[in-house]
């Protein structure tokens, strides 16, 4: 007897993903060059629902994606994935227009890279901003503080339970939308969570989690540019791997500051929404996400 016909990859349906779907997330990763990061995708795939299509050869995933619903305010669409044995075939858009039919009226966002963004553009998806990428090892002056003239004593500590629902109004101010189910993950996901203090209120909170063989800062969140920095610089203290970090790219002196410690701007993304003029939210306290897939 013959064996049965793959399927067209038209007709293959579109299933929801759960973490047991993190080792095939992560292989299709892999296939197209990026780092497995299994730990991010354990993060994904427990805040946010990933969408998948498997192959048609049993091969593992043809095509991925996840979205991390922040309630009615926002939804963020991340990972968009297609191996590259099925790359061109239309997966990718078959999975957005699926996204988007299933969002309701949900403002959408997400971060493109420059081979993702025309699709996004067909899509209907507009253009509100850039990240930039910066990388490498942090070289600290001055006991690694910032010392420029007039900056603000700020102290930074290791967050405590206590410190949960500051640090949840302030992410919410800052982001425009309830993300406690994210939040609220991330002493578990971090190696280090930071808060930053003046005159014991909570003015900034950063995060430092493994990925790969380097160390991510995000969520990056201050009331300024002077506190974003002592974040940085106390969260770079605590790791010898390289950091890592998405910023906006509006914060040119936060830029400008961590490539003179060492750091280097590489590739850059693009911010992009759909059904909303803009991402909601204080822009200038939002230095860094927790990561382009989550927003």
């Amino acid at each position: 007897m013959h064996s049965p016909l793959p399927r067209p990859l038209a007709e293959l349906p579109i299933r929801r993903l759960t973490r047991a779907d993190l080792v095939p997330c992560a292989d299709l990763c892999e296939d197209r060059g990026w780092s497995r990061d299994e730990h991010r995708w354990g993060l994904l795939l427990s805040a946010g629902t990933g969408y998948g299509i498997d192959d048609p050869e049993g091969k593992g995933l043809a095509a991925a994606c996840v979205v991390t619903s922040n309630g009615t305010d926002l939804a963020a669409i991340g990972m968009l994935l297609v191996a590259g044995r099925h790359s061109r075939q239309g997966l990718g858009r078959r999975l957005m227009r699926h996204v988007i039919e299933s969002s309701g009226e949900t403002p959408l966002s997400l971060y493109a890279t420059t081979e993702g963004q025309p699709l996004y553009e067909q899509l209907g998806f507009a253009v509100v901003g850039r990240a930039d990428r910066i990388a490498g090892h942090f070289r600290p002056m001055d006991g690694g503080r910032d010392t420029s003239p007039g900056a603000p004593p700020v102290a930074t500590r290791p967050a405590t339970a206590d410190d949960l629902q500051s640090i949840l109004r302030l992410d919410a101010d800052t982001f425009g939308a309830d993300r406690t189910h994210i939040i609220a993950r991330l002493p578990a996901f971090s190696d280090r969570l930071l808060v930053a203090e003046d005159g014991g209120v909570l003015v900034g909170y950063a995060a430092l989690w493994p990925s790969g063989n380097v160390h991510s800062i995000g969520p990056l969140v201050a009331r300024d540019t002077a506190t974003a920095k002592t974040l940085v610089a106390a969260l770079a203290a605590t790791t010898d791997r390289p950091l890592r970090a998405d910023i906006d790219a509006r914060h040119q002196e936060l830029l400008g500051w961590l490539g003179e410690h060492g750091l280097e701007r590489g590739t850059s993304t693009t911010v992009m929404v759909y059904r909303s003029p803009a991402l909601p939210g204080d822009w200038t306290r939002r230095f860094a996400p927790l990561t382009v897939a989550t927003g």
